[in-house]
């Protein structure tokens, strides 16, 4: 990102920010309710493009949405709920890309999702529907769809991984087995990661590199060990959860 600027009408929810993701970094996106994270992932899922400023994937600039582009960066969403498809069984919610495409054998086509479904420590599903199995398998069930490489990408092309939100409302033991399998799913894909949390944990445990958004700007910039120890006040007022700091509950 460079002075990349996103308006909503008068409303600048990103404003003249620079953000650069080294190949494998793992990041966490951190700020309070209506800060602007969601904003960004919409930009790097292609969702969205910026109002001005330069957004480049990869090296290229994106000047088209995802859905007018022919041939899309490989970014891949795991959303807060699993947002599988309730008709149709874990094979083929996993598989769902690969058999839209047209292009592999059916028996290609089960080895790669079985192998995905390994990857998550997921075994003897793959025929179930998604309101057979618990929460928590849902949840592995979407990074293991996550891990599904589309077939027209080159074997050593490396993934953008977004994570929103994802061990929001679970308990702590669920959160630690999902904390890991971010760190896990980013590294067999290859790939490099973005994480959108509140969560204390999930940022210490998933992130090599923290990013605070509050008012438009990024605030704060640093390594996972210096977020533990900064006393930048936005920061600060984020581990503390206090009332008191820069940061007030914001409206739109």
């Amino acid at each position: 990102m460079s002075d990349l600027t996103v308006r909503w009408g008068s409303l600048s929810v990103l404003d003249t920010v620079d953000l650069v993701m080294k190949p494998g970094e793992r990041l966490a996106l951190i700020g309070p309710s209506g800060a602007g994270k969601s904003t960004v992932l919409r930009l790097l899922a292609g969702l969205l493009l910026p109002s001005s400023g330069d957004l480049k994937l990869f090296g290229n600039k994106q000047t088209y949405k995802r859905i007018d582009q022919s041939d899309p960066p490989d970014v891949r969403l795991v959303f807060q709920n699993p947002a599988l498809l309730g008709s149709l069984t874990v094979e083929e919610n996993v598989g769902f890309l690969l058999m839209r495409g047209g292009r592999l054998k059916g028996t290609e086509i089960k080895e790669r999702v079985m192998s995905c479904l390994e990857a998550v420590d997921l075994y003897d599903v793959a025929d179930k529907f998604p309101g057979q199995l618990s929460g928590g398998m849902q949840k592995r069930v979407s990074f293991a769809r996550a891990l599904i490489n589309a077939p027209d990408k080159e074997r050593d092309s490396m993934p953008l991984m977004l994570y929103d939100e994802p061990t929001a409302g679970l308990d702590p033991v669920a959160c630690t087995r999902i904390e890991d399998l971010i760190v896990k799913t980013t590294q067999v894909a290859m790939g490099c990661s973005v994480v959108v949390s509140h969560v204390r944990s999930t940022i210490e445990h998933c992130a090599e590199r923290v990013v605070m958004i509050y008012g438009g700007k990024f605030q704060w910039n640093g390594s996972i060990e210096d977020f533990r120890q900064t006393n930048n006040p936005y920061v600060e007022q984020f581990r503390s959860g206090s009332l008191q700091g820069p940061m007030q509950h914001i409206e739109h």
